[in-house]
């Protein structure tokens, strides 16, 4: 859940899984709120009735209206939340922690008493809060999240997905903070080098690897647990839970060191301080909990034989009551010397001594004799002891005594346990740490991922990318392999604008290169032959199409909201994908927009981006934006048919075969004659061609900040020539080559 505080336009973010105690916070802003919300995806989004009046806020939340929970604004005053953080963490003053401002504050302090309110006054394990700036994490707005299906397909699918890919944890912890690692790439090059190291480590040693995955298959969501016992929900299920987990744990500290002569990666390192170490608490779990104790206290039988005495007894008597009457029968058979004498039990008398008459002659009758006469009968004579009453009382008492003791050697066991609640948590986080290290390597292993180089640079150049989900899906159907492309970002072509036909997989190599940079800031290895990224700050995607009819936004316009936001936000270190902007209106209109919109990106925000289009008037572009180079996708044409290669290349194309998909689509054969003898029309009529001539017709479109043609045409053409390599020239290629340089030239 999470708690969104305005004071007086400062606004602050805090957060926290009320299951495993995670508690962060971090200001946001209008224009950042929906990167972050999308990145820690809240069940309940605690708000004060009057921000809800601020009608800019209120369209931002838009996308969160069904976990949007109204809170008096009282419930946000940052005065009072700083004393109930003070208390909650039972801290002097809070200058202890972070500096955090008024908002993020008074959002912490609605989070708890919020909890309060709901959980009846008990607060579940909660970790001291931590900031988390948003300059620390790699931002991806919602409209991104979605188009890139990090966690979830479009349809809403986890199969299909990034995670479902990528997931190959065994534990419920782990699951989670892969998920949050794949969430929150992050910036700093340092952290992602130490995650590396750690995935580097294991993919090297996969004999340890095996043993440790299947250690950790034997680890229970410590978290979990943890938190239910805290709330007073627990049971001895999940003390026995937490007990089999911290041997676990002390089973992987062993394993990681015994390769002593290894010198550990610091993440290694800080995963070994953290785990194991709780060998008393063990110990005394293991001699209070049996193996397989039930789920609730109520059910009762759950201690161990022998941990408490008194216990021992009490269940004695109530498991063992026939047995002890049994025995006390034997005493008093033999007390009398009378053989048939018997022990019985009625709902009058309760339990009783009994013996024939002719034998009742023989019961001791002197003083002192311990058999009290209760009742003669023709066939029997009945006696009673103090030994016998006592026993019957504590047998019919001995269950409710027992349910009461165990209760209480319960709570003292929890009280025992609790104290050791933060080290718990620490061996908690450094299991499933170690879980999502070594999933990461196995993932790299089986998929043949690389190690990416990772710097401050801006630099990105990925040779023979795949994307991660498409190959992988290929795989399972199918025995054809996926078609690797590079992609250099370099500073003389950090535009890419990408021509294509339909189908041949502009979308897929847009949306891969992407994921292969969220993988590599997650600290994951990636789907290539080597990659060099420089650090991404925010990534933008506007890919497909869709709508928000509830909302009143047409395709068109959600096109536009998403554009919009990425030329306003965007800047030199950022990565832009766009896909096909401007189609959703009229021809000129979606022309101008794209135009426009690529103009931007190169003069204004100069981001790193891959812009694809069906636009080719736009490819004259390449010869008067100096960062601006023209990409396609290969086809071929054999027998009226067209074949998808799926290979990126220099170059523009001049058709998009779109009659060709609609025939793939089954669009009946006089809609797909009538569209060619149209086209054909068309294109006699000059519409849709030369975009040189366009651009030369058309000022409007020429752009206002652009180099000379002289200079555009020799960095073109110094670049071509640096990046080709002549002796792995074919004829075929060289022939090209010249080609290309004469269009670099100016040459028709």
């Amino acid at each position: 859940m999470a708690a969104l505080a305005d004071l007086r336009g400062n606004m602050g973010l805090a957060w926290l899984d009320i299951t495993t105690g995670s508690f962060q916070t971090c200001p946001v802003n209008i224009g950042t709120l929906m990167a972050v919300l999308g990145r820690i995806e809240p069940e309940e989004l605690l708000v004060s009735d009057h921000l809800l009046q601020n009608e800019s806020a209120k369209g931002k939340l838009e996308n969160w209206e069904k976990s949007l929970v109204s809170l008096n604004k009282s419930q946000f005053d940052s005065e009072v939340a700083k004393k109930k953080l003070e208390i909650t963490f039972k801290m002097f003053s809070l200058d202890a922690l972070e500096n955090f401002s008024r908002a993020e504050i008074a959002a912490c302090g609605a989070l708890i008493a919020y909890i309060e309110i709901t959980q009846k006054g008990r607060l579940p394990h909660l970790q001291k809060p931590r900031r988390v700036l948003n300059d620390t994490v790699l931002g991806i707005d919602f409209a991104t999240r979605r188009n890139l299906e990090l966690t979830q397909t479009l349809s809403g699918e986890n199969k299909g997905s990034l995670f479902s890919v990528m997931d190959h944890t065994t534990t419920g912890a782990g699951c989670r903070m892969l998920k949050s690692w794949l969430c929150s790439p992050l910036t700093s090059v340092c952290d992602i080098k130490k995650r590396q190291d750690g995935v580097q480590f294991f993919f090297d040693r996969s004999d340890l690897r095996d043993e440790l995955r299947r250690v950790c298959k034997t680890v229970a969501d410590i978290e979990r647990p943890l938190s239910r016992l805290t709330l007073g929900r627990g049971g001895p299920r999940d003390m026995s839970s937490i007990r089999e987990s911290l041997k676990a744990a002390q089973t992987l500290k062993d394993l990681l060191r015994t390769p002593a002569e290894l010198s550990l990666p610091t993440l290694i390192s800080d995963i070994i301080n953290h785990l194991g170490g709780h060998q008393k608490l063990v110990d005394h779990l293991e001699r209070a909990i049996i193996t397989d104790p039930p789920l609730l206290i109520r059910d009762g039988g759950f201690f161990a034989a022998g941990y408490s005495p008194e216990l021992d007894k009490f269940l004695g008597l109530r498991d063992n009551s026939r047995k002890l009457i049994a025995s006390l029968q034997s005493k008093y058979c033999e007390i009398t010397n009378i053989p048939s004498l018997k022990i019985k039990n009625n709902n009058v008398l309760g339990y009783f001594v009994e013996v024939t008459p002719s034998n009742a002659q023989n019961m001791p009758d002197k003083d002192g004799s311990p058999f009290l006469h209760r009742q003669t009968l023709v066939s029997a004579v009945r006696f009673s002891t103090v030994e016998l009453t006592e026993l019957e009382t504590e047998i019919k008492n001995a269950a409710h005594q027992a349910h009461q003791l165990e209760l209480a050697l319960f709570e003292a066991l929890l009280e025992e346990m609790l104290k050791f609640t933060d080290d718990i948590a620490l061996t908690a986080h450094a299991t499933a740490m170690i879980d999502v290290v070594l999933s990461l390597a196995m993932l790299a292993e089986e998929n043949r991922y690389v190690r990416p180089v990772i710097d401050d640079s801006l630099s990105f150049k990925i040779t023979r990318g795949r994307h991660p989900v498409v190959e992988k899906m290929l795989n399972e159907k199918s025995a054809e392999g996926f078609i690797p492309n590079d992609c250099d970002l370099a500073e003389s072509n950090r535009l890419w604008l990408l021509t294509g036909p339909n189908m041949a997989g502009k979308s897929t190599f847009l949306r891969q290169n992407a994921l292969i940079t969220i993988m590599a800031q997650m600290g994951s290895f990636i789907p290539a032959d080597s990659a060099h990224i420089g650090i991404v700050d925010r990534i933008f995607s506007r890919v497909g199409a869709a709508d928000d009819l509830a909302r009143g936004h047409s395709t068109f316009m959600v096109e536009m909201v998403e554009t919009a936001a990425i030329l306003n936000q965007a800047n030199k270190r950022s990565l832009v994908i766009l896909d096909e902007i401007g189609r959703g209106t009229a021809t000129f209109d979606g022309l101008s927009i794209a135009w426009a919109a690529l103009e931007q990106i190169h003069d204004n925000n100069k981001s790193r981006a891959l812009f694809a289009t069906h636009y080719h008037e736009l490819t004259c572009l390449e010869t008067r934006l100096a960062g601006v180079r023209c990409y396609t996708v290969k086809v071929k044409e054999w027998k009226s048919e067209v074949i998808f290669l799926h290979q990126v290349i220099v170059g523009s194309a001049d058709r998009s075969y779109g009659i060709h998909v609609g025939r793939l689509a089954g669009l009946p054969a006089p809609v797909i004659n009538r569209a060619e003898e149209v086209l054909k029309e068309l294109q006699s009529k000059g519409y849709g061609t030369k975009a040189t001539r366009l651009a030369e017709e058309l000022p409007l479109f020429q752009s206002t900040n652009k180099p000379s043609k002289s200079e555009v045409s020799e960095k073109k053409l110094l670049a071509a020539l640096e990046a080709v390599d002549p002796d792995e020239l074919t004829p075929r290629a060289a022939l090209e080559f010249v080609y290309k340089i004469k269009f670099l030239l100016g040459k028709k």
